[in-house]
């Protein structure tokens, strides 16, 4: 056992605190509006409050979920809608690139892993897919605008 902080029992990893302070103070200096660090199965996240959006993108990067993340929790319905949530705190696209066609428009039949717009979160472009099949009903973020987590971005009626 190391004298770096207490260890996660369902990780087996040790959580260094005191790295996680330098994270937080490098984070207010810095201005970026987040910070991941991941060792083996250790991920750490620290977020501002808030994020002002980026001007150009640089490189994209796949959404996985933090290994300490709690449980999926079950589809969010709106009346008979599923809600796709914005993982991160960043700038919402339709499209790959500007002039470019937008991935989805209301009408659209989605599956499951298509990709529906992007997230740009520190210059890192989030691909975020949709997590149901059925018909895109509502995009409820504005192109190039910024998002906040866990905010709304598209209504899907769901196949039956």
């Amino acid at each position: 056992m190391s004298d770096r902080g207490p260890s996660l029992e369902h990780s087996k990893v040790e959580l260094p605190l005191d790295d996680v302070g330098r994270l937080v103070k490098l984070l207010a200096e810095s201005g970026v509006g987040e910070i991941r660090v991941r060792q083996g199965e250790l991920e750490i996240t620290v977020k501002a409050k808030a994020e002002a959006p980026a001007e150009q993108p640089a490189s994209r990067v796949e959404i996985v979920p933090e290994v300490d993340a709690p449980a999926e929790r079950p589809a969010e319905r709106n009346g008979e809608l599923h809600m796709v949530r914005s993982p991160v705190v960043g700038t919402f696209y339709r499209a790959p690139a500007p002039g470019e066609e937008p991935y989805v428009e209301v009408g659209d039949l989605v599956e499951v892993g298509q990709t529906l717009c992007i997230v740009e979160a520190m210059k890192l472009m989030n691909e975020i897919p949709a997590d149901s099949s059925g018909e895109i009903v509502e995009i409820l973020a504005e192109n190039a605008k910024g998002v906040e987590y866990d905010q709304p971005l598209f209504n899907i009626r769901p196949e039956v």
